[in-house]
């Protein structure tokens, strides 16, 4: 890994702990317990780094593993947010 290589990777690296900290922090409390909305912003951040990692040209271990991880991260995110939905409903007047 050159240099430059390790420079990029760092880039992500840090631009993904800040998309990560100011989407957790943005979600108020009364819609999300902590633990759903770290899980929904840590599996959104994942599905952002599997794409980049599955879109290149050649079809090798790396694109394989970074198309795996966009499937599980996808299904983790749409979960998340289908038992929020679910809890929410629990709290409405009927």
């Amino acid at each position: 890994m050159t240099f430059g290589e390790l420079l990029i990777a760092m880039y992500i690296f840090i631009l993904a702990i800040f998309v990560g900290f100011e989407v957790i922090s943005k979600v108020p409390p009364t819609l999300h317990t902590p633990l759903m909305s770290g899980s929904n912003a840590i599996s959104g951040i994942t599905v952002v780094g599997a794409l980049i990692a599955s879109g290149t040209n050649n079809i090798n271990l790396t694109t394989i593993l970074g198309c795996l991880a966009v499937i599980f991260a996808t299904i983790n995110v749409v979960g998340g947010y289908a038992v929020t939905d679910r809890m929410l409903k629990m709290f409405k007047k009927k």
